[in-house]
Order: structure tokens, then C-alpha cells, then sequence
């Protein structure tokens, strides 16, 4: 492992972020004699972020916790636009009102992991509308545009993917990296950025940013790219069977958040330990190597210190001591999903279907087909099985991972 002269090189290094940077010698020594500021855009294309974006939320947090200043950066200009990064349509438009309306709400998500304020090492929250919104067209093609050249952009593999799969590109579209690249020399000159963060996908367009602001002002910016962050099984980071892990509780309940962290691939718990949790490093040494079922110990650590971080220690405490309770007593635990049922009765596979436990009532029929739902423990394999309740609680089960509560009414 390389030693740098920086905290913040240092602590990236050791915790496993670091893939590309430009001119590291030099951002090595920038951040040990003064503070950086530094910046990852997040474009607001949903009320909230998910576990796909946390790497890049701990980036900043990283850069906070050694001394430096985080800048987050929305995109309610870019966000317009959308960016073709790994995309093979285009994507749809969005209201002002909801683009507003999603930040404010990924704003608070935001609000766990960092520290707002106005002090020198305070995190700020930025919106490139502001001044993306405001640039005349030919202002633009005059100032920027002259310093990008087509040959290149068609270089990048943003372009390049979905010009080979011949899936259209919009005109729109191919102006999103330069707009990117020009918010990086909007927030040098104005605020005094020197260093862009974000995913090795990313690269082209943080490499646009920093030749940008070199051409245009003669400064030298950095930039600094993660791995691409997967999964041992494959799966891209933020997604689980039931679909996207969301970091806000509006969009996903604590305990589903628990849940992912805590049904990890074995392989992957030091990895995230130390990627997503604040765990000291001797301590992740520790647990990841423990073998066979006490990798267990380990992943209900990780499930722990995730959750507390993004939705808080009560919230961490809450899941775990549900998910204790469903699976070590065989009771149901205040934290799962629940459905109150008038009427007295409720067909499986719509309550299955109803308690978000599986995304349709025909993936629901083929569980129970497959003898993977069970009502209190019971394997049911009727598909048109009805769930009867005279006002208590009934556990159901969708596999041995994903449970819920009907409440009879």
C-alpha cells in the first residue's frame, strides 16, 4: 500500500477508494499543507439517492474527516440534460418542481453523513443551475466549446457504447460532459475548488473538468476516481432483489435497509466494512477474518454501523433487534412491513404482494409454486392459499431472507 505525505490520501488509500488520479504527487501535497475543497455532483433524478451513490457520499465524508472541505454538487441544471454514462436510451425529462423537490429531499440524506455550516471545513450543497441556468448559448460555444473537440468526445466511452449497440444519442445529451467539465472551473473560480471525486466511469469527464480549468485559467485542479464498486455475486452496488436499496426512509424502511448490508456476500464484508462504516481498520481485520458461521458476528457489524450511519443508531438498533426477534425467536419484530387486513382474510399472494416483499402478484403465485412462502413458518405451495386472521398477528415469509406482518383488524 502506498504511504502519502496527506491524511486524506492516506485514508482513501487504506480504506480501499482509490482508482485514478491525476497528478497524485502534487494533490498528495496540496492536502497536506492546506485545506481542499472538493466536490462529487449527484444529478436529482429521484426523490432520493441509493446505496449505488454511497461511495461517492463517502467520499466526501472522507474528505471532511481529514480536515478538508466537501462541496456537493446537484445537478438541477444537468439533471435537465441526463447524463448517457452507462445508458442505452435517453433519459426522461423532469419538471422544475420536481427536480427542487427531489433535492430538497436527497438533501437530507446528506444531512447524516456530513456536517453543514459555514466554517472552513463545513460541507455545502450547491446547485449548478444556478449558473448552468443562466449561460447564453453562444456565450457557451464561445468560452467553452472552442476548448473540446469532437474527436475526443466521441473517444469517450460513454459515447463510444451507445454509438456501437446503435442506440440513439441526442444532441442534449453529448453537451452533458461538457457542461460537467465547465461546472468544475465554475466552482474553482467561484469557491475555490481544486478536486473533483467520483467513479471510475466518470474519468473522461472529471479528466474534461481539470483540462478545462487548466486551458481557461492556467490552474492545475485534481481529480480522483473509486473502482467500480460490485458485488462478489455480480450485482451492481444498490440494487437487491426487490429492487433499488434507497438511503431515504421515505423510499425504503430502515429495516430493508438492515437487511442488505446484513445479507451480504461473505466476501465482500471487509471490503464494505471499510468502505461504508467508520469501523478502525484493526477492527475490520478482525472481523473479516473470522470463518464459517461467525462471518455472521461480522455481517450484523457491518448492518449495524451502515444503518446507523445513513438513518441513525436507533434506527440500527431497531432493525437489528427485529430482525433478532424474526429469525432467533421466531416472532415478528416492531420494525417489519405490515399490512392491516379488514374482512377477515386476504389472499397470499396479494398480501406477498402488498407487503412489497415481491414486486408482482405473478412473481408472488410462482414463490408459492416453488415453496419458497411460508404463514407463520408453514411452507404453503397453494397458490390460491388464503391467509385467515381473527385480529392478532400472521408472520409471512417470501424465502428465508424477506418477512412481513399481517394485522388482522
Amino acid at each position: 500500500m502506498t504511504s502519502f505525505k496527506s491524511d486524506l490520501l492516506n485514508i482513501l488509500s487504506a480504506r480501499g477508494y482509490i482508482h485514478q488520479m491525476t497528478d497524485g504527487g502534487a494533490l498528495d501535497a496540496l492536502a497536506a499543507s492546506s485545506i481542499v475543497p472538493g466536490y462529487v455532483g449527484f444529478d436529482a433524478t429521484a426523490p432520493s439517492l441509493h446505496v449505488g451513490n454511497l461511495v461517492s457520499i463517502m467520499l466526501l465524508r472522507r474528505l471532511q474527516q481529514a480536515g478538508h472541505k466537501p462541496v456537493v454538487l446537484m445537478g438541477g441544471g444537468t439533471t435537465r440534460i441526463g447524463d448517457p454514462t452507462g445508458r442505452d436510451e435517453s433519459r426522461k425529462m423532469l419538471s422544475d418542481e420536481t427536480i427542487e423537490s427531489n433535492i430538497a429531499s436527497i438533501r437530507t440524506a446528506f444531512e447524516r453523513f456530513l456536517t453543514f455550516g459555514d466554517g472552513p471545513t463545513d460541507a455545502v450543497m450547491v446547485n449548478n443551475h444556478d449558473w448552468l441556468g443562466k449561460l447564453g448559448y453562444i456565450e457557451l460555444l464561445q468560452e467553452v466549446g472552442t476548448h473540446f473537440t469532437v474527436n475526443r468526445m466521441l473517444s469517450f466511452d460513454s459515447v463510444k457504447l451507445r454509438l456501437d449497440r446503435e442506440q440513439p444519442m441526442t444532441f442534449l445529451e453529448f453537451n452533458y460532459m461538457i457542461l460537467q467539465g465547465y461546472d468544475f472551473r465554475h466552482l474553482y473560480k467561484e469557491m475555490g475548488v481544486r478536486l473533483q471525486m467520483g467513479g471510475s466511469d466518470q474519468w473522461g469527464n472529471i479528466v474534461n473538468g481539470v483540462e478545462l480549468t487548466r486551458r481557461m485559467d492556467s490552474r492545475e485542479v485534481f481529480g480522483l476516481t473509486t473502482p467500480l464498486i460490485t458485488r462478489s455475486d455480480g450485482q451492481k452496488m444498490g440494487k437487491s432483489v426487490s429492487g433499488a436499496v434507497w438511503l431515504n426512509e421515505a423510499s425504503l424502511p430502515s429495516f430493508d435497509y438492515w437487511q442488505f448490508w446484513r445479507n451480504v456476500d461473505d466476501r465482500d464484508v471487509g471490503k464494505f466494512l471499510r468502505l461504508f462504516t467508520d469501523l478502525p481498520l484493526d477492527e475490520i481485520a478482525r472481523l473479516e477474518a473470522l470463518e464459517g458461521s461467525e462471518i455472521n458476528a461480522a455481517k450484523v457489524a457491518l448492518a449495524n454501523a451502515a444503518t446507523a450511519l445513513c438513518r441513525g443508531e436507533e434506527a440500527a438498533l431497531a432493525a437489528a433487534e427485529t430482525a433478532r426477534k424474526t429469525f432467533e425467536e421466531g416472532g415478528a419484530g416492531e420494525d417489519l412491513p405490515s399490512l392491516t387486513v379488514s374482512g377477515g382474510s386476504i389472499a397470499l399472494a396479494e398480501a406477498l404482494t402488498q407487503l412489497g416483499l415481491v414486486a408482482s402478484k405473478g412473481e408472488a403465485k410462482r414463490l408459492i409454486k416453488g415453496g419458497g412462502a411460508r404463514v407463520d413458518g408453514e411452507q404453503i405451495k397453494d397458490e390460491a392459499a388464503t391467509v385467515t386472521l381473527s385480529g392478532g398477528q400472521v408472520r409471512i415469509s417470501a424465502g428465508k431472507k424477506l418477512h412481513g406482518v399481517l394485522i388482522g383488524s
